[in-house]
């Protein structure tokens, strides 16, 4: 990109131009110094967007359900962004389920962004570039973005602290299973969902789902997660859940700014860490080093976290020797 489109494009993406939008993103993912410069330019225009998050286990509904919700935002005169998350593509290292393929009812509409992302290795459930996905959305005027994660299991949390609300998603099937994945996604559901409410089990799943919840003793004035039963596909219940995302909002202003705080410290160690390695990658380490410290390490000749500090070390200025048994 040269430096005068460079320039231009914050100020294209703040003007809600889709392409422009669509090039930060790239930007973004791709890592590119530009894209840092553009999120930077952008930074102190976000923060107005409401980001919600859509996780659950696979074959839960997950992408149906994120369409329904669209709509619904649509018919009140919301624009909508959407982030989803999708498996890498082994061959393309690319999403395996691009935008093409998913909410083509609102593949027209000028007032939806819809942008699939690969993990490409990052794991929680989300891309490594979502967070400044959402950002650039917000910028360019977007007031809802959804989130939706790849859907990988119990363990993708991510999306908690990437959002203001989290929504999990469950299939009537899962509800014999609730105990058992309680300790994973369950816990950071604001609003429940059991979707494909027309299949044996719904009601058994939400109620499950609430008897959990019967469990703990949340103090005064803590917020519940309802369980909202929809039928994704046909649009039954959406408005509901719609309703019960708001509620949370109305309810939680002080909520959501801790969570911002948390979700900004998370980013600045990120950023630290990553550019603190990149720093020992070029100016510390010698060509094949780490290669040669990694395979010393699996020999067993060194332990990983001697060879952690001394690397620490020498960055810092304090000592220059190699590693050695310990």
């Amino acid at each position: 990109m040269s430096v005068e489109g460079e320039q231009s494009l914050p100020a294209r993406v703040i003007d809600g131009d889709p392409r422009a939008v669509a090039s930060a993103i790239s930007l973004v993912e791709e890592g590119a110094p530009a894209g840092v410069r553009v999120v930077r330019a952008l930074f102190e225009r976000t923060g107005r967007a409401w980001l919600v998050g859509v996780t659950g286990p696979p074959g839960a509904g997950k992408s149906t359900l994120v369409n329904g919700l669209t709509a619904e935002c649509r018919r009140a005169g919301r624009r909508v962004g959407v982030v989803a998350v999708d498996p890498t593509s082994p061959f393309s290292g690319g999403a395996v389920l691009g935008d093409r393929v998913r909410m083509q009812a609102h593949a027209g509409d000028g007032d939806v962004f819809i942008r699939s992302m690969a993990t490409r290795g990052h794991l929680g459930g989300l891309a490594r570039a979502t967070r400044e996905a959402a950002l650039i959305l917000d910028a360019a005027g977007y007031e809802v973005v959804f989130i939706e994660t790849v859907g990988v299991g119990q363990d993708e949390v991510d999306v908690a602290q990437a959002a203001d609300v989290s929504v999990v998603v469950l299939a009537p099937e899962f509800g014999d299973d609730v105990q058992a994945i309680k300790a994973g996604i369950l816990e950071i559901a604001d609003v429940f969902v059991v979707n494909k409410r027309d299949r044996e089990g719904a009601d058994r799943a939400a109620s499950q789902l609430e008897a959990m919840q019967s469990l703990s003793s949340p103090p005064p004035g803590a917020w519940r997660p309802p369980v909202i039963q929809t039928q994704a596909t046909t649009g039954d219940g959406v408005a509901d859940l719609l309703a019960a995302l708001e509620r949370f909002r109305a309810w939680g202003d002080e909520t959501r700014s801790e969570r911002r705080c948390r979700r900004e410290d998370a980013e600045i160690r990120r950023l630290v860490g990553e550019g603190c390695w990149s720093y020992i990658a070029r100016a510390v380490l010698r060509p094949g080093e780490l290669a040669d410290l990694s395979a010393r390490v699996a020999r067993r000749e060194v332990d990983p976290y001697s060879a952690a500090e001394a690397i620490v070390e020498r960055a810092l200025g304090r000592r220059g020797d190699a590693p050695g048994r310990r």
